[in-house]
């Protein structure tokens, strides 16, 4: 299995603070040595790193935790491989364009087996998950356009979640720079900073940041990971097969559904 963290609206200080602890993860404090990668959005445009070789020895993670990046969106992924080769090709986060706009996706799980439907998009790699995300937009691609609002595409995505858990674990974090869509059917927790900030200590590394002395009253930030970064914070966990669409760091659509239900 794999590790998740994505954040929404967040500001240079979050992003290298929480981009540390995660990469720990990487090789050090957990198994997840098989590659890493890290998607940012700048307006339209998305700086992307990737590399094989485990996180936590990676000079190019070391780079990313030091450069100050404002995002408003970042999705970062840190792999355990199951399901295909350890090698470039197979590090997420993926990444296509629909509609001129670059979609990311990160996925945390096993669908043992899934391959995409044949159509205009398909995968480079070995990965279930990039078959998945291949799948996904070949959905889209078919059964919406770029005038389709912002709740059709949505409805849909949930749709789509439900049928891929009933098949295995399906963690989804899936953004089109606008948005951040998230679907949990084991393990996701998010948590949302904002005025007054204070002090947070890493889980996974030595590292403390008083948040009050590096944010403006008017910062908003929310982290969505697999498992809780720090120890001294209450993270919101999610329920098996709850879905979040974030906006700005805000939750602005919610729901739970399952298969069955």
């Amino acid at each position: 299995m794999c590790e998740l963290l994505a954040m929404s609206a967040n500001t240079p200080t979050d992003l290298c603070f929480s981009f540390t602890g995660l990469t720990r993860r990487g090789g050090q404090t957990g198994p997840h040595k098989d590659g890493w990668g890290v998607a940012f959005y700048e307006g339209k445009g998305v700086r992307a790193f990737h590399d094989a070789d485990a996180s936590a020895n990676s000079r190019i993670a070391e780079v990313v935790q030091t450069h100050p990046i404002k995002s408003e969106v970042a999705i970062c992924h840190i792999r355990q491989a199951n399901v295909g080769d350890i090698c470039l090709a197979n590090t997420h986060p993926f990444m296509r364009e629909l509609w001129g706009r670059y979609w990311v996706f990160a996925h945390n799980g096993q669908l043992s087996g899934f391959g995409s439907t044949p159509g205009f998009y398909e995968p480079v790699g070995t990965t279930d998950s990039e078959a998945l995300f291949c799948d996904i937009l070949n959905h889209l691609r078919t059964h919406c356009d770029r005038n389709n609002g912002t709740d059709e595409i949505i409805d849909r995505l949930v749709r789509l979640s439900v049928a891929y858990a009933s098949q295995g674990v399906f963690n989804l974090l899936l953004s089109n720079g606008d948005w951040l869509f998230t679907y949990c059917t084991t393990k996701m927790a998010s948590i949302t900073r904002r005025a007054p900030f204070g002090p947070a200590r890493l889980k996974d590394a030595d590292v403390t940041v008083d948040f009050e002395s590096e944010t403006t009253p008017n910062d908003i930030v929310s982290v969505i990971v697999t498992e809780p970064l720090t120890t001294d914070e209450k993270w919101d966990v999610y329920q098996p097969g709850e879905w979040r669409l974030w906006k700005k760091g805000e939750v602005i659509r919610s729901g739970v559904a399952k298969a069955g239900s």
